[in-house]
């Protein structure tokens, strides 16, 4: 690995693995590593600001507490940054749980090296890269990505899920009675109305998981490794969410949206676009069918 300095950021306790097999990674005249070790939970969201980090690395026996409220509070503190956990092997199930907490791989220790590391670094700079170019694929309006940038981020996180074994849930709105909003209030209703839809699905979901307005009146959003909650959970969120926001925007008229909702898993031959097509397919609908594998088919009005 060569060129620019790589900054990483670490909270690791001894015996100090993790920062010994960084060093050698990068050994060399080069010194292409800039490392910061922080030994607690507190030093470690202190110092995020201080070294802006492209890595961070978390040891989960560090947390006195429950450790995914370690994670959560790194992701908070850093939602843009890529975070890589360490766990000893007895916790292997809670490192593995911790990738639904929002980190984006897991070593473990005693079993970490050189390979295993150059994995999940390429994988975090890899996805650095791809939210980079996502980024410049943002709807002006509602700040959300656009179709290509979901398209560009849902393919990324499938091929994360088919390595972890993970599920996603895919979730599409369509805004139905935009028009009418616009004919009775003006065509500023019509995009104060628009962003409303877009924080209710913003509100709904986790800070790893992708929002998006694919089209004029037509969102979605991807909730990455959600085996739970379920498809149904997610769509009776959205609801409750709307139906508390359509009291609000009393006399604006309320929201009406039409959702529905698709599930894959590892074992789903399908892609991302496929996935996709076929949720916005029954979407566009309308229809309610008997759920088929890999789908939860149906879409549902709602208003309030």
């Amino acid at each position: 690995m060569t060129g620019k300095k790589l900054c990483v950021l670490l909270a690791e306790g001894n015996p100090s693995e993790a920062s010994q097999i960084l060093r050698t990674l990068f050994a060399g005249p080069e010194n292409n590593l800039e490392l910061t070790i922080v030994s607690t939970i507190s030093n470690l969201v202190s110092t995020i600001n201080v070294v802006n980090p492209e890595v961070i690395f978390l040891d989960l026996g560090l947390s006195l507490r429950d450790p995914y409220d370690a994670v959560r509070l790194v992701r908070r503190s850093a939602p843009g940054v890529p975070l890589i956990v360490f766990a000893d092997p007895s916790e292997k199930q809670r490192a593995a749980q911790s990738l639904a907490e929002g980190a984006m791989g897991y070593l473990l220790k005693g079993s970490m090296n050189e390979q295993a590391m150059k994995g999940v670094l390429r994988t975090a700079l890899e996805r650095n890269t791809m939210e980079g170019l996502a980024d410049l694929l943002r709807d002006p309006l509602t700040g959300l990505y656009t179709r290509e940038g979901f398209l560009t981020l849902g393919a990324r996180c499938q091929e994360e899920a088919h390595h972890t074994g993970g599920t996603l849930i895919l979730l599409c709105a369509l805004f139905e009675n935009l028009k009418t909003l616009r004919e009775g209030f003006g065509p500023g209703a019509g995009n104060h109305a628009l962003q409303d839809v877009a924080a209710l699905l913003q509100s709904s979901c986790r800070r790893s998981d992708i929002v998006a307005r694919l089209g004029e009146k037509q969102f979605a959003f991807l909730a990455v490794d959600a085996a739970a909650p379920s498809a149904p959970i997610i769509r009776q969120r959205v609801e409750k969410h709307l139906a508390a926001l359509n009291e609000s925007r009393s006399p604006r008229g309320p929201l009406d949206l039409r959702l529905s909702v698709g599930t894959w898993s590892a074992k789903d031959g399908r892609s991302f676009a496929a996935l996709l097509d076929s949720v916005e397919s029954n979407l566009r609908q309308g229809v309610s069918a008997p759920s088929r594998a890999g789908v939860s088919e149906g879409s549902t009005a709602v208003s309030r």
